[in-house]
């Protein structure tokens, strides 16, 4: 497939609605990046569509309303971004579900939906992006990883082993599109200033953690300084960092 080279490059990010997710969107709409985004509430996604186009108005900020629990849905927003601007040049992986529990009240719920969004609908959309990569002989996928990948601390078994498969993954991925041109990277943020750590840890203190902009500024290191953040690689990103 051709590219006109005279468009501007498309970075499409899940869970994009709010922190990490808009954070990216909005660094990399500064840059020049065409964005999509996509989010479970559509009051929240639309509001985060204002946010990416005030950061440049010039650039297209398409917003699609997707719940990753339903793997078609997951596909549905990298078909409509392809079908949108005719190429993807980075993918962020970024949207999560996060349970926290022992590991002895983990329901059957609990785990088949962090299943499907952490790993089913991931797998899905990134193949059918990786795919569209290969046709264009260029890409980036950078998915946001995170330090309980590494490092679980009680109640997060479950989203820890998801996210040490998506760093497997991003190893894997990374040898298959060395050749076909295509890179790959993970972030491992420690405490992010988002939503979700205060919905699960209301009273972590703020002085320990990292910001959504810490970790946008990360994923464009993996896009812009293949030197400092090399393909296969995970990179972590602490308060400390």
């Amino acid at each position: 497939m051709e590219i006109d080279p005279t468009s501007r490059p498309v970075c499409l990010i899940t869970g994009g609605s709010s922190g990490i997710g808009l954070a990216t969107a909005q660094l990399f709409a500064g840059h020049g990046y065409d964005i999509s985004i996509c989010g479970r509430r559509e009051a929240k996604l639309k509001e985060a569509g204002k946010l990416v186009f005030d950061a440049n108005p010039s650039i297209k900020c398409l917003t699609g309303q997707a719940d990753f629990d339903d793997v078609r849905q997951a596909k549905s927003v990298a078909e409509r971004t392809i079908e949108q601007f005719g190429q993807i040049d980075v993918l962020v992986n970024n949207a999560a579900n996060s349970p926290l529990a022992p590991f002895s009240e983990i329901t059957s719920e609990m785990f088949e939906s962090t299943i499907n969004v952490n790993l089913r609908s991931l797998f899905y959309l990134t193949q059918i992006v990786w795919k569209q990569m290969q046709l264009q002989g260029t890409g980036v996928v950078v998915n946001i990883s995170s330090l309980a990948a590494v490092d679980p601390f009680p109640g997060f078994s479950l989203y820890g082993a998801s996210k040490a498969w998506l760093d497997l993954l991003t190893h894997a991925l990374a040898t298959e599109g060395q050749d076909a041109g295509l890179r790959v990277c993970s972030i491992r943020p420690g405490a992010v200033e988002t939503p979700m750590l205060r919905r699960l840890f209301p009273d972590f203190p703020a002085a320990h953690c990292v910001q959504p902009r810490d970790i946008a500024e990360a994923v464009w290191g993996c896009v812009s300084d293949p030197d400092r953040y090399p393909s296969g690689q995970a990179f972590a990103i602490t308060k400390q960092s």
